[in-house]
């Protein structure tokens, strides 16, 4: 059962535990990709068991943006396939999800690259650019995750990443999966 809805352009992250219950896993309560399945039949689609998730490139801006660079990388033995946007979901220092709203395309940092076809080849990783807003700890609204969860395009695993960051509202903007995403500036 997927407890997430999609609508549009905008996937919206909203996890109930009555719905985690009726699935029988946490891991399907936690954050969806989006539906993809590689272009080429001959290159399997990418496992989230193949593949290793990092943050790297903390990024900063003005008007209380933040933002990181995912990083997928292939550990496994083959070369496998992603297509689309990651899927992204927020939990407390407890493990229990928060509500969220994860934006398919540009962010803050990075123009979309567009959906396309990345192979990996054993040891290669793709990257998606993550932004979010933070306001204080006091404001109304903020969210402080301590973890972010990340399921790989056309998955239902997910990766668990320390995080520790406010996000305002539980809102997240993330662009597709590619090679290499510029960041602006």
């Amino acid at each position: 059962m997927n407890v997430y809805q999609r609508w549009g352009k905008r996937g919206t992250v909203a996890a109930t535990m009555a719905a985690v219950a009726l699935t029988g896993t946490a891991a399907a309560g936690v954050a969806q990709a989006a539906p993809a399945a590689p272009a080429s039949a001959k290159t399997p689609t990418c496992s989230a068991s193949s593949l290793q998730a990092s943050l790297h490139h903390p990024l900063a801006g003005g008007m209380n943006h933040e933002g990181a660079v995912l990083q997928l990388k292939n550990t496994g033995d083959r070369t496998c396939a992603l297509l689309g946007y990651p899927g992204l979901g927020l939990e407390n220092a407890q493990h229990k999800v928060l509500a969220s709203h994860v934006s398919w395309g540009s962010t803050w940092y990075a123009k979309n690259p567009g959906k396309k076809v990345v192979d990996l080849e054993p040891g290669q990783a793709a990257q998606a650019v993550i932004a979010w807003t933070h306001a204080n700890a006091n404001t109304s609204g903020a969210t402080h995750a301590a973890y972010l969860i990340v399921t790989p395009p056309a998955s239902t695993a997910h990766k668990t990443l320390a995080f520790g960051k406010w996000v305002d509202n539980g809102d997240l903007d993330v662009t597709a999966m590619a090679h290499q995403v510029a960041i602006n500036g």
